[in-house]
């Protein structure tokens, strides 16, 4: 699933600038020359393309990923990283592709990206084996984040600042509706044809907007843009985050004791220390440390990050859950989440007047707290239930969607100082994949963890014994849903080791929903006590 955060949001970090008001020379390139270049809504129409075809990509995949495990012999770790690898790509390029755009120009930035998603796209479609797929996916969120801060910095070209709501409203609803009917769209193409389609689908979308924009997009660069990058920042801050996602991705596979595990995250620890140290005296920092000195800001990252770290957790698991667990077909499953992917969209404009009136904290922080209300309904599941409980919970979760995503994102871009909304906005975006990243991590720890535990008692309490290597595949299977060929391992009966792997399963989900909840509720109640005049004022 992917999420495109708030597009108003970065509007109003896109459009205040640290060096005065562009306003009008926005509306003198909003005038084309001839032909079709620079034309409004061809811009507009061109962008969109652009905008569904990632937000397709990422509900689709979400639909995919069982069948995607079953097809290439995947293990619960591999899996992880075809959706980690992603996040972790766009979390980390998304901070600084703005500034890029802006110093080599966002109609080629944008074209690159979208030629490289494309191209990144049917790479994957091709792969036969897990590990190519995962670096196409890597690819794939490179590019993607080329992609993003670019059509927002493009429509500002084809449009007059006091014209720009209305074309972003149109990118934001075309990213809507994709991600409503993503699910079902994913559903019936893998069960009708097969995972592969769910990527080739994005070939000819991809080289319609390649070809629209060779001809349609007029370019947008920013003549006093500072000239450097911080590299070393950034490769800090990507190795921090790769270290910790590796170390919790370990866990599904191996116990938190081993060095594999432990190494890793001891490394991140010092690699955050060195990417704080270095931010504080870098020129041009990636993350400006002094941002976090506002306890409403700091507040608002948090609520985007657990926010994220839930729905993507929680989304990666929920598809084994319906597909392996319960027996539902990838249509099936697809329709089984519409209550969250519909209420997602629909709750947006009801949300704004809501803040208009309440102010973000308060409807971010409840928000959260119908998050883990939802969570732990979710967490109580036990595979028996009909379709509509678990379409009530996702009903509440998506509820509580968009109060927290419109409300983080407002205490975000409007806490910042002024001269630094173009940043908040992108740490507002990296937030949301940083989040995510941690969300299948930490929720496949849990899982495996769960499992492993339920697994060893059972297993033991009938008298099996297998190999520490026999039994690790084994809770690889299992955490997945999966119990066919972990029977023949065991040695157990096919149906006896079903209703054990089923158990172990769910006992594993409702241990990661359960913490997640406790995270969610955590995060909640920081949103309600935290502080609402800064320091000195």
């Amino acid at each position: 699933m992917t999420v495109d955060g708030a597009d108003a949001a970065r509007t109003a970090g896109t459009t205040v600038e640290p060096d005065g008001d562009r306003s009008a020379d926005r509306k003198t390139a909003a005038r084309p020359a001839g032909g079709w270049r620079g034309r409004p809504w061809l811009t507009v129409f061109t962008l969109s393309l652009a905008a569904m075809m990632v937000s397709l990509d990422g509900t689709i995949v979400a639909v995919a990923q069982p069948v995607m495990q079953q097809r290439l012999h995947a293990s619960l770790t591999e899996m992880q990283w075809v959706t980690n690898g992603y996040l972790l790509a766009v979390a980390v390029l998304l901070i600084v592709a703005g500034r890029v755009g802006d110093l080599f120009g966002h109609r080629q930035v944008f074209l690159a990206g979208t030629l490289g998603f494309t191209l990144a796209s049917a790479a994957i479609g091709l792969s036969t084996d897990v590990g190519a797929v995962i670096c196409f996916r890597v690819l794939q969120g490179v590019f993607g984040a080329l992609m993003q801060p670019a059509t927002l910095a493009l429509i500002m070209t084809a449009f007059p600042a006091d014209r720009m709501n209305l074309p972003i409203a149109v990118r934001s609803s075309v990213i809507a509706v994709s991600m409503a009917l993503g699910p079902i769209a994913g559903g019936l193409i893998v069960h009708y044809a097969s995972w592969q389609l769910a990527f080739f689908i994005n070939v000819p979308l991809g080289a319609l907007t390649v070809l629209l924009g060779l001809v349609v997009l007029r370019d947008a660069k920013e003549e006093g843009a500072a000239r450097g990058l911080d590299v070393p920042g950034l490769l800090l801050l990507s190795a921090t985050l790769s270290a910790l996602v590796w170390g919790l991705t370990a866990v599904s596979g191996r116990a938190w004791g081993d060095p594999a595990v432990w190494a890793p995250l001891a490394g991140a620890a010092a690699l955050a220390c060195c990417f704080v140290g270095w931010e504080r005296r870098a020129a041009n920092p990636v993350i400006p440390m002094p941002l976090f000195r506002s306890p409403l800001l700091s507040v608002g990252v948090l609520l985007l990050i657990v926010n994220a770290f839930s729905l993507f957790g929680t989304s990666f698991f929920l598809a084994f859950y319906l597909q392996h667990v319960r027996g539902l077909t990838p249509m099936e499953s697809g329709l089984q989440v519409l209550p969250l992917t519909v209420m997602m969209v629909v709750g947006a404009p009801f949300v704004a007047l809501w803040i208009g009136k309440a102010g973000p904290r308060i409807p971010a922080a409840l928000g959260m707290l119908m998050n883990a209300v939802a969570l732990f309904g979710i967490s109580r599941l036990d595979g028996h239930e009909g379709g509509g409980q678990l379409g009530f919970w996702l009903f509440v979760m998506g509820l509580g969607f968009s109060p927290i995503m419109v409300g983080a994102t407002k205490l975000v871009l409007g806490n910042a100082p002024q001269g630094f909304s173009g940043v908040a906005s992108g740490i507002q975006q990296t937030a949301m994949q940083v989040g995510g990243s941690l969300g299948v991590a930490v929720l496949g720890a849990l899982m495996a963890s769960g499992v492993r535990d339920v697994l060893s008692r059972r297993l033991a309490a009938d008298g099996t014994r297998l190999s520490a290597g026999q039994f690790e595949r084994t809770v690889q299977s299992v955490s997945v849903g999966l119990h066919g060929h972990s029977a023949q391992t065991s040695g157990l009966p096919s149906s006896v080791f079903e209703q054990v792997s089923r158990a172990a399963f769910r006992s594993g989900m409702g241990t990661a929903l359960t913490v997640t909840c406790l995270v969610a509720l955590c995060a909640a109640v920081a949103g309600l006590l935290v502080r609402t005049r800064q320091p000195g004022k």
